[in-house]
């Protein structure tokens, strides 16, 4: 799928440089003649082809990933290692610090979600898709610090911080880091 979207994405560029840069002086050179010819007829189907094969395949993906997504929690339920925000844990001795954790993703929410949230902007109201994104987003994020720490043999996680950035669009970085930690 990767190779495919990659593809299509080439194909999708090829496109969209051969109409801007080649087509549209060709137009207006010959606006007398508004007969198209072949090579830009390819390059208008490329930038059109590139676009639809790059959709499908990330939306074949998509449904790939959603039927083989654990459900939510399951990837959480190793509760033998703590989380705390603090930079230790009451009542327990730190008896080795194992270091720096980190998990990080990058979401985007499907372009029909984007729609409904920007109308949601102007009529007001919590954009309930950008929340259930930066949901998913921290989920997924915390796990796989969580997966690393298991890794190291840590048994908490201690100063746990989020930062997230905009990606581009309505895409977001997430990113949790924290100190791993054996308790005595």
């Amino acid at each position: 799928m990767k190779t495919l979207r990659q593809i299509g994405s080439l194909a999708f560029v090829v496109g969209l440089f051969t109409t801007i840069f080649a087509g549209i002086p060709w137009h207006v050179i010959t606006a007398d003649d508004p007969a198209v010819p072949l090579w830009l007829q390819i390059a208008i189907f490329s930038l059109l082809g590139g676009i639809l094969l790059v959709l499908a395949t990330v939306a074949v993906e998509q449904r790939g990933a959603k039927r083989s997504a654990p459900t939510p929690g399951a990837a959480e339920s190793d509760t033998s290692i703590r989380l705390l925000n603090s930079d230790e844990v009451p009542g327990r001795k730190t008896s080795e610090i194992l270091g720096l954790v980190q998990g990080h993703t990058v979401y985007a929410i499907w372009l029909g979600k984007d729609l409904s949230a920007l109308i949601r902007l102007v009529l007001g109201g919590e954009l309930t898709e950008y929340t259930e994104m930066m949901g998913q987003a921290r989920s997924t994020a915390t796990n796989r610090m969580i997966a690393e720490a298991a890794e190291l043999g840590a048994n908490a996680i201690i100063n746990i911080r989020y930062m997230t950035t905009s990606v581009v669009g309505s895409a977001a970085e997430l990113l949790v880091y924290g100190t791993a930690v054996k308790l005595g």
